[in-house]
């Protein structure tokens, strides 16, 4: 059984985020896409190893490409990180299933991340709702590289 206690350490960490779309065109260039990423669409089957550097290449163009063309608003601030100029951990909010992305202590449950990008093995995170079939083909098309 895989040791899942940095990714939740990461995960439920201090997150900083991409607040304009300026900034995450410049996040994805600090992102090594060699350091051995798992790419982890929340409601889908987790990784068990990590992706191939052009895998990852084509995870962030193709994720950017969507991000911006659904979510409508001048800002980006739906993608997270530990650390924005060498990260380890991202987050990426589905933009057509946002609810209050940032969290707060008084709600009893927080929506989920679409996405996750991580350097150490991810654990299943327990969907509370259904995955649209819009994103599980989107999904399953970048995973058979034709997205």
């Amino acid at each position: 059984m895989t040791d899942t206690s940095e990714f939740d350490r990461y995960y439920n960490g201090l997150l900083y985020s991409v607040m304009r779309w300026d900034q995450l065109t410049a996040f994805w260039e600090k992102v090594d896409a060699g350091a051995g990423w798992y790419l982890y669409a929340v409601g889908q089957d987790v990784p068990q190893a990590p992706s191939a550097a052009d895998k990852v290449q084509q995870f962030m163009r193709e994720l950017d490409e969507l991000l911006r063309r659904e979510h409508h608003e001048d800002y980006c601030a739906i993608v997270y990180a530990d650390d924005l100029d060498a990260p380890n951990f991202v987050k990426i909010y589905d933009p057509n299933h946002l609810g209050s992305s940032c969290g707060s202590s008084s709600m009893k449950s927080s929506v989920l991340p679409g996405w996750t990008m991580s350097k150490t093995p991810p654990r299943e995170l327990e969907m509370k709702g259904v995955v649209t079939g819009q994103r599980k083909r989107w999904w399953q098309s970048f995973l058979a590289g034709t997205a």
